[in-house]
């Protein structure tokens, strides 16, 4: 089953089983995929629904950060929620040893030696690591990794 047929499934079991916060959470992503799909004259492959679904899930932290700052803790509760629900669709998050491989491994593959090779180096990790790791966190990795070589 493709992540998009298993979205519409966990939806359609939302709305049988009266479930508004969740089936409201589902919808969302549904509606940012339909977006992407109309816009760009696409049909979304599982790849894509991850990059879409992490994209939310950064503006739902976002959220929740600003929303505790003000003091809004029923709207922080209620992204937090969010966060679980859209976190289902993710794949599982790579440890910091598996990451650390993924970059030695990168660097041997593309040869690079030096801080100027940072965005070579972040365009071959990407399409690897999306979804499965924070990529601003795999950045300040890459750069400490480079500064070493």
């Amino acid at each position: 089953m493709s992540l998009k047929e298993r979205i519409n499934e966990d939806m359609k079991a939302a709305m049988r089983a009266k479930e508004t916060a969740k089936l409201g959470a589902i919808r969302l992503l549904m509606a940012a995929m339909k977006q992407r799909e109309v816009d760009e004259r696409i049909t979304l492959d599982d790849a894509a629904i991850i990059a879409i679904t992490d994209k939310l899930l950064k503006q739902r932290r976002d959220s929740v950060t600003q929303y505790d700052a003000a003091g809004r803790k029923d709207l922080a509760d209620a992204e937090r929620f969010e966060i679980e629900v859209l976190s289902a669709y993710m794949p599982a998050a790579l440890s910091d040893a598996e990451i650390d491989a993924a970059i030695q491994a990168a660097i041997a593959e593309t040869g690079a030696s030096g801080p100027a090779d940072m965005g070579k180096l972040m365009a071959a990790l990407k399409p690897k690591l999306a979804g499965r790791a924070d990529m601003s966190a795999v950045s300040g990795r890459v750069k400490a990794a480079l500064a070493k070589a």
